[in-house]
């Protein structure tokens, strides 16, 4: 579902099953790729909503992803949503922890996610779900040095 927004559309994705997180990785790479991400910068964003989808689907019971392009008038971004009503984060400094795990994965999850993006927020109550967003910026080509080439 496609819903638009003032200067581009937000794309959201139900997460419900694993088939889902798959439709979640592959409109990530289609749109890094159209806003001119690098392909660095593709498979780190792909990386991210991979997990942070996988959080949704595991620890939040399922929720939506919300993907809209961005363009702030000099850059181009990519702002990712997860929501999910479920029972939200005890102790969200602990999640964040490197490590940290509640479902036996490598606990790489959320704080490996935020590594991997420019900007990146939680926002949890226990009881009320969770919605965390991830925004990553169009890095500049560098441009060659001088005397080179």
């Amino acid at each position: 579902m496609r819903t638009s927004g003032q200067a581009s559309a937000t794309t959201i994705l139900p997460i419900g099953s694993d088939a889902d997180l798959a439709w979640v990785r592959q409109e990530v790479r289609q749109c890094a790729a159209q806003l001119g991400f690098g392909l660095v910068q593709q498979t780190k964003l792909v990386t991210a909503a991979s997990e942070l989808a996988r959080n949704t689907l595991v620890h939040g019971g399922g929720g939506r992803a919300e993907i809209a392009p961005l363009d702030n008038g000099r850059s181009r971004g990519l702002r990712m949503r997860f929501i999910d009503e479920g029972p939200g984060i005890r102790d969200l400094e602990l999640a964040m922890t490197d490590g940290y795990t509640s479902g036996g994965g490598l606990g790489l999850g959320m704080s490996g996610a935020r590594r991997l993006v420019q900007e990146f927020s939680v926002d949890t109550e226990p009881g009320r779900g969770t919605t965390v967003t991830a925004v990553a910026w169009v890095a500049p080509v560098p441009s060659s040095r001088p005397g080179l080439g």
